[in-house]
């Protein structure tokens, strides 16, 4: 009875740690407008980043562009590069969608990451804002993970 026990318990502990061998997951993305000087944020507060927030939103002729960033996730090891991929959809009539790609590296086991993507202020200016977007974490050519926008 107790071989049967260790076997079965054997038998749990590999199915949980393959099923969390290929994951790979997009947590969290958070647009954030920079001013002149490249600052999200004037003090590391939330609250102040939040309130500096809607000042720029407010004040357009301070924005200098707009960064994503992104939170995610890999539980694997090795050195492979992974890709973030952003696609915007702006607010100006005809505008065509902007795509935005940044490389990033996974360098640790069962932590999350966290990839700061930049729009430029022409891009930004092109899209008349940004109405939605979608997120996607790529491996070569295969999509491990994608998080979007209400709006998308």
């Amino acid at each position: 009875m107790q071989p049967l026990r260790t076997l079965i318990l054997l038998a749990c502990f590999a199915a949980v740690s393959a099923g969390h061998a290929a994951e790979a997951k997009i947590l969290k993305v958070l647009p954030h407008f920079l001013d002149l000087k490249g600052r999200h944020s004037l003090s590391p507060s939330l609250f102040e980043r939040d309130a500096y927030q809607a000042h720029l939103r407010t004040h357009p002729a301070e924005v200098s562009g707009l960064r994503f960033d992104v939170q995610w996730k890999a539980n694997r090891t090795g050195k492979k590069k992974l890709r973030i991929k952003l696609e915007l959809r702006g607010a100006k009539a005809g505008a065509k969608p902007v795509t935005v790609e940044q490389d990033i590296q996974f360098k640790g086991r069962l932590f999350t990451a966290w990839a700061r993507v930049p729009l430029s202020k022409e891009a930004f200016n092109a899209l008349g804002g940004v109405n939605a977007w979608r997120a996607t974490l790529w491996d070569g050519e295969k999509r491990l993970s994608e998080l979007k926008s209400f709006l998308w």
